[in-house]
């Protein structure tokens, strides 16, 4: 169909009329409430308590999730929700790293809530069309499109029975379709999931931005524990946004120089500075790949290893050449990062769109390592057109690796055989069947359902079906309360082991990125030393996702001065920018201190969510073995000289005269026992019992001893 016969088979189902207003210091004080059973559409109020307490982004989300949703609520119940929020800050172009929203559902994977950072144009529309979050509930019997439209001020709600599903055609279609010209179309955004979100529970979301300077709509991505799989469930086929124009404050915040000034000092630091650092602007994250293997760090074949020898093949410069050069690669406006890299041009050599040109998004780090070393496979061309299939399918990159390396590690191990696999034979660097698998998702065929159940349902149903050892599979299933790790090795990092383990949706390094400073730095030796990173870190970085800020512009490039400062990990001088900016949009009095206080208030409504939800204890921060050492002769035998020096020198065993079998099972012990010292001491620090749950006088200190809180965790005191 051509795209005005498209436009012309939507039917409108509902409309809702709304005033617009200006947003005042950083808040349009009211939410947008959709629910699909009835194509019901109203704007609720944002008190002032719920400012107070909860700030913006996450925050916001997760209120209205609580207050939503039943602590029994399924991800697939009607009344599970799908929650897009901003904050205060999201929006201002004066800074880099501003426009990214916080999405947060019932997880289909791990059964609490996830929330997740995503980048494009569709939270700061939103938020100039004139609301703070959406809150999406209930289900629609057919597909329909929600559309906010700043122009005429209405929420309408569309049939949408002919358009494509998978993202890379869907978002260029609808952002023709929605714009009012060729003009308009850089004041449109879609989110949108993809084909393989309907086969899977690892389905994300893709939120677009129109890339003027090429002319194409690009993408970016909601990844983590299913979000897209909620939303294609309540047959939300694409929400629109449109706005009338950006323009330089319509935040409308209180002091607009303040602001200005420290974006000209970040944007002289990424011009002076970057190319000597980090290379963000002509790499992007995928910077990493070769770093992350000159320290053992790289997951490979399913985090056995943290090197390989062909990682050559996948350096960073590798990529840098496939990269567009020279164009400003911000996925938001004003941000001179410039990190969001795109493949040009890049002909598919598989699957349904075999022989198309497309632009690829990426590949970032994550995927780079999760589409590539984690399964073993060191052909860039590879993980570039597995990226491009994801993104538009619908799956999340560091879901979908780590599963690979999961079943790859479990065909090798005879756990899986072709049989079971329906004749796909997943050994490890075998490309083309893991290119075959994800097709088969997309298709809702074979084992490619089985795969995209993720990881720990695949654990369960291996265990059930008596297919491997259990403990084995226990001790390689790379995952944490459902959620599958993200792709860095934390064996020698203890702080990292916890800085995913003890995160409250599951293993993402966006909360506490710990390893340079524990293992290679050596900053944090003591308990004591790791518990206050593992307070701090995660607080701090929360905050990020409290104002719809970007994490990227706050440690991939520093100031020239910063490894003379007090507390160089911290980056000292760009947290000061933060607290400025905070004051210079809202005109409150506000610190470094207030600012960890935010996100605590937060993190531990949080964590109270899970226990609400029968969990949240110290037994579900429990890690796979892998993640702490090695699970494997193999893996053992490939550092055997790092473990045998830590038995003799840390354990005070000597390895002559032990047995293999022996020395892995005293590794074992002694790293498990290190993990378990280590909840305890975090635990003290976050003011949680040795349970892992918050304490009355700690949430009181905070301010967050509401009385649902409290009712959730008293009897568990």
């Amino acid at each position: 169909m051509t795209i005005e016969e498209i436009k012309n088979s939507h039917k409108l189902l509902k409309q809702f009329k709304y005033t617009w207003k200006p947003i005042e210091r950083g808040y349009n004080n009211r939410t947008l409430y959709v629910n699909l059973d009835g194509y019901e559409i109203k704007e609720k109020p944002v008190s002032q308590e719920m400012i107070d307490k909860f700030t913006g982004g996450k925050g916001f989300g997760l209120r209205l999730l609580w207050d939503g949703t039943k602590p029994d609520t399924k991800w697939d119940d009607p009344e599970n929700e799908v929650i897009i929020n901003t904050g205060p800050i999201c929006g201002i172009t004066q800074y880099s790293g501003t426009g990214k929203s916080l999405v947060v559902t019932i997880s289909p994977q791990t059964d609490i809530v996830i929330d997740s950072n995503v980048g494009g144009f569709f939270g700061p529309f939103m938020k100039f069309a004139g609301f703070d979050s959406i809150e999406i509930q209930g289900k629609s019997k057919n597909e329909v499109i929600i559309f906010i439209d700043e122009t005429r001020e209405v929420v309408e709600i569309y049939d949408a029975p002919y358009e494509l599903v998978d993202s890379h055609l869907l978002a260029e279609a609808l952002t023709e379709i929605f714009a009012g010209d060729k003009k308009d179309m850089r004041n449109v955004s879609v989110v949108s999931v993809g084909s393989a979100a309907k086969h899977s529970l690892i389905g994300m979301l893709n939120f677009s931005f129109y890339d003027v300077k090429r002319k194409k709509v690009r993408l970016k991505q909601a990844g983590r524990g299913g979000i897209g799989t909620v939303l294609m469930d309540k047959k939300v086929k694409a929400i629109v946004a449109r706005t009338k124009g950006v323009k330089g404050n319509l935040n409308n915040v209180v002091d607009l120089e303040a602001i200005m000034e420290r974006g000209r000092r970040f944007n002289r630091e990424m011009r002076e500075l970057d190319d000597s650092q980090a290379e963000m602007r002509s790499k992007g994250t995928a910077h990493l790949t070769n770093i992350m293997n000159d320290y053992d760090l790289l997951p490979t074949h399913n985090f056995k290893f943290g090197s390989h020898p062909d990682a050559g093949r996948i350096h960073s410069n590798v990529y840098k050449e496939r990269f567009t050069q020279g164009v400003p690669d911000g996925c938001w406006i004003g941000c001179n990062m410039s990190c969001a890299k795109g493949v040009d041009n890049y002909i598919l050599r598989t699957g349904p769109y075999k022989g198309s040109s497309v632009i690829v998004d990426g590949p970032e780090y994550e995927t780079a390592a999760s589409l590539g070393s984690c399964a073993g496979i060191f052909n860039p061309d590879f993980t570039i057109e597995a990226n491009f299939y994801c993104d538009t399918y619908g799956i999340c990159t560091i879901s979908w690796g780590t599963i690979l390396g999961f079943v790859m590690e479990c065909y090798e191990a005879g756990i899986l055989n072709d049989e079971r696999t329906g004749g796909i034979k997943l050994n490890f660097g075998n490309a083309d069947s893991a290119m075959d698998l994800l097709h088969q998702l997309a298709r809702g065929e074979g084992f490619g359902l089985t795969a995209g159940l993720g990881v720990r349902k695949m654990k369960e149903m291996f265990i059930e079906k008596g297919w491997g050892d259990p403990q084995f599979l226990h001790d390689i299933a790379m995952e944490n309360k459902g959620l599958e790790y993200s792709q860095y090795i934390s064996k020698e990092s203890l702080a990292q082991q916890g800085g995913y383990a003890m995160t409250n949706k599951g293993p993402q390094h966006d909360e506490a990125w710990l390893i340079f400073m524990d293992m290679v730095n050596n900053q944090i030796p003591t308990f004591e030393n790791k518990a206050e990173a593992l307070h701090y870190f995660p607080m701090f970085r929360t905050w990020f996702g409290l104002q719809g800020l970007c994490k990227l512009p706050w440690n991939d490039v520093e100031p020239e001065n910063n490894a003379e400062t007090d507390e160089p990990a911290k980056v000292p001088e760009h947290v000061d920018n933060y607290v400025t900016i905070y004051k210079a949009v809202t005109g409150k009095d506000f610190d470094k201190h207030e600012m960890i206080r935010q996100s605590e208030r937060v993190y531990n409504f949080q964590r109270v969510f899970n226990i609400r939800r029968g969990y949240g204890l110290r037994k579900h921060d429990a890690q796979p073995y892998r993640a702490a050492g090695p699970a494997t002769e193999e893996e053992y035998l490939s550092r055997q000289e790092r473990y045998d020096k830590q038995l003799k020198e840390i354990i005070g065993l000597d390895p002559e005269n032990m047995t293999l079998q022996e020395k892995m099972a005293a590794t074992r012990k002694y790293r498990e026992n290190c993990y378990e010292q280590l909840l305890d001491a975090v635990y003290e620090r976050r003011g949680w019992n040795k349970n892992g749950v918050p304490s009355l006088k700690h949430l009181k200190d905070l301010g967050m001893d509401l009385p649902e809180v409290i009712e959730v965790v008293k009897d568990l005191q």
